[in-house]
């Protein structure tokens, strides 16, 4: 019962704070609410006894994901103005959206809840839910785990690649450029006459 308590709280603190994600105006405020929603996600995780996933969630998503999340947005000056322009056309779009989100959800959930003459087996204290995590990865779920980390490793590359070009409306000197210049493509001479051979 004081299990189930936890649970609702933290549900209702994750469902609060997802919804002032995308209600908002601030972004800076709204990566926060960001950050304590996946706080809520994680003690859900430890409610569930994968604590592994709780731990990855807080160290990636929270420690390296949001803070250069809010590194960018604090950083970068973005007009936000025309980006709220269309919220009211797409919100009756993305209600239905949520709708048949949380339908699915509950369909999904009410097929796979036991009966309730059943528990479940709790392991004993020798089980590893890393150890279970780590040979479902590698066994059964080997060849999405590869293309996952090949379509992360593309996706860093592109990056990279987007960061390090250089902009066009800069002029930058080119070192290369200038040691292979030559004298004659520096000075240019020019024979004249005398002024007065001239006149």
């Amino acid at each position: 019962m004081f299990e189930q308590a936890i649970f609702y709280a933290f549900a209702g603190l994750l469902i609060l704070s997802a919804s002032m994600v995308i209600t908002v105006r601030n972004p800076v405020m709204a990566a926060l609410f960001l950050v304590l929603s996946f706080f809520s996600s994680a003690a859900i995780w430890l409610l569930l006894e994968a604590e592994f996933l709780a731990i990855a969630l807080v160290l990636v998503y929270v420690g390296a994901v949001m803070v250069l999340f809010l590194f960018v947005v604090m950083m970068l000056d973005i007009n936000l103005a025309p980006l709220r322009e269309g919220f009211a056309r797409y919100l009756p779009l993305g209600i239905a959206v949520a709708v048949v989100m949380v339908v699915a959800m509950g369909t999904v959930v009410s097929t796979l809840s036991p009966a309730p003459d059943q528990e479940a087996a709790s392991p004993g204290p020798a089980y590893s839910n890393t150890a279970a995590l780590g040979e479902a990865l590698y066994t059964d779920y080997l060849y999405p785990f590869e293309i996952a980390g090949a379509i992360l490793l593309v996706a860093i590359i592109a990056a990279i690649a987007l960061t390090m070009r250089p902009p066009r409306s800069t002029k930058s000197q080119k070192p290369g450029q200038q040691v292979a210049v030559s004298k004659g493509d520096r000075l240019k001479v020019i024979k004249m006459k005398p002024e007065s051979e001239q006149q």
